[in-house]
């Protein structure tokens, strides 16, 4: 195994592209032009994928490949075909061939060409949404009953100058709607836009080389797969920042997506996890400092000035202006504050709790034991210290309190887990079974090694459930996997993220890349990679699994299957499965909590689906008006059931919502989740049904 190897955690981390405003600043700008040194560090991406890459011997530099890139790299730059014309795409058609002979000389001129041009267009495309502005947000009109596309991914590129105008005109109107419906008055968004377009502007002017070179090597990079990325010598430093999880600020992982800075993951025991209200998905918009600072507009801004932003010295507040994930429509955005911390291992240590349900005539102990991560203090272990810190380690002794609790079974919450080390993976799932195989790993060189539980005493034999939802990542997929093809416990949730590859830090003459150097196979032979752990019971999501998980990146790398491992599995639970989920149907009919998760969810799911958006400002207002209606009926059938007063109107529900956010009732914030409860009732139908016991070894 390469000791250099990173611990299989998501790997989605600050994944950088160029948007609306993330580049140079001033009316006109110079040409960028290459130096020697980028073009020696493209040779050495080059020969670092060519022979150190999984799939190095299936990915040619050839054509085909430069045709990849070619497409990529326009998208990266402009997705939403707002920027470039057709005649722009037409003149680079010339490259369309040519890119990997230019890989291999280090000849970096095409992509100069087409991001100057791209430079030139977004300076346009500003000036113009200004000289527009400038007339007054009262001169457009917003009484056509006309609408835009959300998504221009797929529809050609203007052909002509008055084409495109016409589109940012209605870019324009859609801001501005977004704006006013969200509560802003007609001169505080003219004033708010034109600040956001004159610092668009202002930002163009610091985009150097080095900008345009991470964005074309990694058009190259991830086209072998969605893991492998350039970073640049600041990229680096943040990415490290990351991997040591010591970096003051919000604990979050932030890609930036269009114009807009995308929340991909918090960390679990980072201060925006203990603060409650930011969420995988969430858009952030605006950044302030301190309790009263002045909102900062960060639409279109660089990921990595954004996240300077939002660093800070530890004790103080960062307030955040999101678009929320829930949210569903652009104009429902929210400010939260945060204050500022570092996050430290033993926060993120696994953690238990015990609930209690009534079911059968009887009441039933459950015990919960919540693992953020897969964690081992490797320092303190080194050096032979007897207490050092590690999940199997913490999660054996939470068990023995539990058995001293008395609790009737057992469930491992694995929720928003993205995964840690592979070696305390392995070793946790030796605490619930035999000795035996955990997990498979496929290398570069074909050779497959097998992981295994060489302990063959069982630390905890009773039910067991494992709770999963679409974050629980690479290390949690393994242990969720290996439970489930042992039979040894229920996996119950949604389908998990599907990062079933390994990368490698390896370092650059300038910067340094990560590397897919393998793929995860579970003992039955199935990958991990691309399409999860399916569970066997399944729950709503939370999350849309077409924004999130590893089936959402262009470019991941496939599922396969190999030889399985030998292994004894525990239980036939052939019979059993099909009958808890016609329990599980029954019963969540009747539970309010469940039922208006469950209708919410597809409220949401269905205004995502939309494809275009009016820019008629009465149907507009109508709409805003109408999802506010159905957000409150939905939640007063909730109290209604629960025998709780009802709420009058929408300010009611969101001060409610915002009460619950900022509390501080540990009581409150310890209840378990209706995806909780109704797994715990999942397994209490299991214990009834079979009363499982392993025996003893």
């Amino acid at each position: 195994m390469n000791k250099n190897l990173l611990h299989p955690t998501l790997g989605i981390l600050f994944v950088i592209s160029l948007s609306l405003l993330s580049v140079s600043t001033q009316a006109k700008v110079n040409p960028i032009e290459p130096n020697g040194e980028l073009s020696q560090t493209s040779a050495e991406v080059v020969s670092r994928l060519r022979h150190q890459h999984y799939q190095r011997t299936s990915i040619h530099m050839n054509d085909e490949l430069s045709s990849t890139v070619l497409d990529r790299y326009l998208k990266e730059l402009d997705r939403e075909h707002s920027y470039f014309l057709a005649s722009d795409i037409k003149e680079f058609e010339h490259y369309r061939y040519l890119l990997d002979d230019a890989f291999k000389t280090g000849n970096l001129k095409p992509a100069f060409t087409i991001f100057n041009r791209y430079e030139k267009r977004l300076v346009e495309r500003i000036k113009f949404l200004l000289k527009q502005l400038d007339k007054g947000v009262d001169k457009l009109d917003f009484s056509k009953d006309e609408s835009m596309l959300i998504d221009r991914e797929d529809q050609p590129w203007p052909a002509t100058e008055a084409e495109m105008n016409a589109l940012w005109i209605k870019r324009l109107k859609n801001d501005v709607l977004n704006l006013e419906l969200s509560g802003k008055s007609p001169e505080k968004t003219q004033e708010l836009l034109h600040k956001r377009y004159s610092n668009q502007l202002k930002r163009i002017q610091q985009t150097n080389a080095e900008d345009a070179f991470r964005v074309y090597m990694n058009s190259l990079t991830l086209s072998y797969d969605p893991h492998t990325q350039y970073f640049s010598p600041r990229g680096t430093e943040n990415f490290n920042i990351r991997m040591r999880l010591s970096l003051q600020g919000i604990g979050a992982m932030l890609q930036a997506e269009d114009e807009y800075t995308k929340v991909t993951r918090v960390i679990p025991a980072g201060p925006a996890d203990k603060e409650g209200e930011l969420k995988a998905n969430d858009k952030i918009i605006g950044v302030g400092q301190g309790k009263d600072g002045e909102i900062v507009d960060v639409i279109g801004w660089r990921l990595d000035d954004v996240v300077d932003l939002i660093r800070g010295k530890k004790g103080t507040i960062v307030r955040l202006e999101i678009i929320p994930s829930s949210s569903a429509g652009e104009q429902q955005t929210k400010i939260i504050s945060i204050t500022r911390d570092t996050v430290k291992l033993e926060e993120q240590a696994a953690s238990k709790k015990v609930i209690e349900l009534s079911s059968y005539g009887k009441k039933y102990k459950l015990g919960v034991i919540d693992i953020p991560k897969f964690y081992i203090d490797f320092e303190a272990a080194s050096k032979g210290d007897p207490n050092y810190k590690s999940t199997t380690r913490d999660v054996k002794k939470l068990i023995k309190e539990l058995e001293a609790e008395k609790v009737d079974g057992i469930i491992i919450d694995l929720r928003d887990n993205g995964g840690g080390s592979l070696r305390e993976v392995n070793e946790l799932i030796g605490l619930f079974i035999k000795k035996g195989p955990t997990v498979q790993v496929k290398g570069v060189s074909g050779r497959v090694y097998v992981y295994e539980d060489e302990d063959p005493s069982i630390i905890y034999t009773g039910p067991l459930a494992v709770l999963v939802n679409r974050l629980s990542a690479s290390a949690s997929e393994i242990f969720a996997g290996a439970i489930q093809d042992y039979h040894r416990g229920i996996v119950i949730g949604t389908q998990t993220y599907g990062k079933g590859t390994v990368q490698a830090m390896l370092p650059l003459h300038h910067g340094q890349i990560t590397l897919t150097q393998q793929k995860f196979y579970r003992i039955s032979g199935n990958s991990t990679q691309n399409r999860g752990v399916i569970p066997d019971i399944n729950l709503p999501s939370l999350y849309d699994t077409s924004e999130i998980g590893e089936s959402a990146l262009e470019g991941a790398l496939p599922w396969d299957k190999i030889r399985p491992s030998r292994y004894q599995v525990y239980n036939d639970f052939s019979g059993i499965i099909p009958k808890l989920i016609r329990d599980h149907e029954k019963r969540v009919i009747h539970d309010p909590d469940y039922t208006y998760l469950v209708k919410t969810t597809e409220l949401i799911d269905k205004r995502r689906q939309r494809k275009t958006i009016s820019l008629n400002r009465a149907k507009r207002e109508a709409d805003k008006k109408q999802l506010e209606q159905q957000q409150l009926a939905l939640e007063n059938t909730r109290r209604k059931a629960k025998g709780l007063p009802l709420l009058k109107d929408i300010k009611a529900l969101e001060k409610e919502q915002e009460d619950k956010d900022k509390s501080d009732d540990k009581d409150k914030k310890d209840e378990p989740t209706p995806l909780l409860t109704e797994t715990g009732h999942i397994l209490v139908d299991y214990i009834h049904l079979e009363q499982p016991k392993l025996v003893k070894q």
